[in-house]
């Protein structure tokens, strides 16, 4: 029978796990490139899902591929700070020695879970507006399809003109609920 279980962080909690990750963010990003990251961070994914980890850590760890294809599309184009921030996510991820070491059975990556809970928490509504750009792009090509017209003739203006929406209110959200100051914790530079 499953068993929910529910714990708070305290503002302490949060603090700590911040200088953590704070920590392995300036040690991945100062010895490695963006593409070394996101290489990185595709093979630390592909092998901890090959592992035969508890689902509540596999579910989380599933959602960093969101994060990793959102960067990586370039259809998506976002700018090189919000790159950098989602990349500077993906470091921590990175990091085999954080606040529980990967390779301990069964529960190396729980705190890895947890960072990937508090990150997609931060950039759900970029998620939310990436998944609808990626809807909206399938189903452009197959309703031009159906038509008879080749989706990729003027696709980068198709694309922009919704990309160009999505942005706007991604950018708007970020604004509103950090107040004006970009993102809301440090998890991110």
């Amino acid at each position: 029978m499953p068993l929910d279980i529910t714990f708070r962080l305290s503002d302490e909690d949060l603090e700590r796990f911040q200088d953590i990750a704070d920590k392995a963010r300036e040690k991945q990003l100062s010895s490695k490139t963006t593409v070394e990251i996101e290489e990185l961070a595709s093979r630390v994914l592909a092998a901890a899902r090959a592992t035969n980890l508890p689902s509540f850590i596999n579910d989380r760890l599933v959602q960093l591929q969101k994060l990793l294809e959102m960067v990586e599309d370039e259809e998506w184009q976002l700018t090189e700070d919000e790159r950098g921030n989602i990349l500077g996510a993906l470091a921590y991820f990175c990091e085999p020695v954080d606040l529980i070491p990967d390779d301990i059975p069964g529960i190396g990556f729980l705190d890895d879970a947890l960072y990937v809970e508090i990150v997609i928490r931060e950039l759900r509504d970029e998620i939310d507006l990436y998944n609808e750009f990626c809807e909206y792009r399938v189903s452009e090509e197959d309703r031009l399809k159906i038509t008879g017209v080749d989706p990729y003739e003027g696709r980068e203006e198709w694309l922009a003109e919704k990309r160009d929406i999505l942005h706007n209110i991604m950018r708007e959200r970020r604004s509103m609920r950090s107040g004006g100051r970009g993102w809301r914790m440090r998890l991110f530079f």
